[in-house]
């Protein structure tokens, strides 16, 4: 499992609003994805229809996290039946394990990749590495930001924030090519490197974005065509997932094709979608000869038991509320410390890797209901983030000041003598800090850091309950 650096939010955060080529990447790229979603939702669908369409991708997902248990039998079930094997991860530790052992038995020298979220989060490659096997990323993203031993800087773009640049200054230093900064002559150096991965790798692993557990089927999107290389090119192939990404049936896919490409590039449909259901047949004429499912735990059956978060795991990794969320898109992807960003990272991320370290992510948010509203599975971000802030401050989070601070203001607010009295107090000794209705900066522990962001409103001269009071005894309610 990578480094867990999700306790660094805030000073990570501070470097990313100084970094030119994040708030570079943060802006156009962005905007495409925003603009891309709108326009290719509006030429095919009416409101109305893609709302229903919503609707039913999230009671498909909220049926099949209710009953995994079940539809995990039944994949289980009809993977073997396929000729496939099935694995079942308690961790990460578990999990490359697993893949470890797959590998040894198979003798594999080189390990071909296609984007897989949960192999980041095991960090297999730095695994495998160290054990003497190659892994080679093969989507152009992640090959970049492999070369550059950082982790995905978004959900569906991993290297947006690298330049032209940055990238030639890479293929420079690991793959001896000359610079460049035309994309087209990058992508042409990255395809000839690759390809010689492909012909000689051993095992291909890659990710799911669906798993159907009536066909024990496998389903990859991609753009690239390296995924369905990837899964037929080698003699193994291991696919990693969540054990959320299940859904019961064949005909629930076809929702969901429509759903995720929209929402995650603003393409009608993504240019591959592979249907992968077991090892090569006695009469097919490629594909691997053996299959393997690894279904990674690594924490989420602790989030499926939380009644208040587990609609988390709806989640289908589109990057729309990333792609749509004020703060994320001021702050950018690594900020946040591991390897799931913006409003579903401030949720998963915590749950994932203990809501110490990331006490932090669920406050970076304004909850301004954006992601709620461009969720393909129509998921409650906003009230998850304020259940999870709920569940910090309960379980002894936050900083000492803030928990006294919060006792304090309990108790004055019980009763009206104490609030009065207290509201009395402030008017006093905010006079020499207070101008035209605000206060800009309070020299006080937890106040000072926000007031360095914006202006504090001034308690006003009379409260309403004083006005009120005022006119009543003047005999006419106001």
């Amino acid at each position: 499992m990578p480094e867990v650096k999700t306790s660094r939010f805030k000073a990570e955060s501070l470097k990313a609003l100084d970094n030119d080529n994040i708030q570079r990447a943060l802006g156009a790229p962005f905007a495409h994805f925003v603009d891309g979603r709108k326009s290719s939702i509006e030429a095919d669908f009416t409101e109305e229809s893609w709302d229903s369409m919503r609707d039913r991708a999230a009671a498909t997902k909220a049926h099949t996290i209710e009953r995994l248990d079940y539809y995990l039998d039944l994949l289980d079930k009809n993977v073997r039946r396929n000729g496939g094997h099935v694995h079942f991860a308690d961790d990460s530790v578990h999990a490359n394990q697993i893949v470890l052992d797959i590998a040894r038995r198979n003798n594999v020298k080189t390990v071909i990749k296609s984007k897989s979220m949960v192999s980041e989060e095991m960090g297999i490659n730095d695994v495998l590495e160290k054990n003497g096997i190659e892994p080679v990323e093969t989507d152009l993203g992640e090959y970049i930001i492999q070369l550059a031993r950082e982790t995905p800087f978004h959900l569906i773009a991993p290297a947006v924030h690298k330049t032209k640049g940055q990238v030639s200054d890479l293929f420079e230093k690991f793959l001896d090519s000359d610079p460049t900064d035309d994309i087209g002559k990058l992508c042409i150096i990255a395809r000839d490197v690759l390809r010689d991965h492909f012909a000689k790798a051993d095992m291909g692993i890659s990710g799911a974005n669906f798993i159907v557990a009536e066909t024990g089927t496998v389903v990859l999107v991609t753009n690239e065509g390296n995924g369905r290389m990837t899964t037929s090119a080698p003699r193994v192939h291991v696919a990693i997932a969540g054990m959320e990404k299940l859904l019961p049936s064949i005909e629930d896919v076809g929702l969901f094709l429509r759903l995720l490409p929209r929402s995650a590039t603003g393409q009608r449909i993504t240019s591959y979608n592979a249907f992968i259901s077991g090892p090569r047949a006695n009469s097919d004429e490629d594909g691997p000869e053996e299959f393997h499912l690894i279904l990674v735990d690594n924490g989420r059956l602790n989030l499926l038991k939380d009644e208040n978060l587990r609609e988390a795991l709806s989640c289908i990794r589109c990057g729309a509320c990333l792609n749509h969320c004020p703060v994320y898109r001021k702050v950018g992807g690594h900020a946040y410390g591991w390897v799931y960003p913006g409003p579903i990272g401030a949720i998963v991320s915590p749950m994932l890797t203990g809501l110490k370290k990331g006490k932090d992510l669920p406050y970076a948010s304004t909850l301004c209901g954006a992601c709620r509203d461009v969720c393909p599975v129509k998921i409650d971000l906003p009230k998850l983030l304020l259940d999870l802030r709920h569940k910090i401050v309960t379980t002894g989070g936050g900083t000492m000041p803030e928990r006294l601070g919060i006792r304090q203001w309990q108790s004055t607010v019980k009763t009206r003598g104490k609030l009065e009295r207290s509201a009395r107090l402030g008017r006093l000794l905010q006079g020499p800090i207070a101008r035209k209705g605000f206060i800009k900066r309070v020299p006080l522990p937890v106040v000072s850091g926000w007031t360095k962001s914006r202006d504090f409103p001034a308690l006003a001269p009379r409260s309403f309950a004083e006005i009120w009071r005022d006119e009543l005894s003047g005999g006419d309610r106001p």
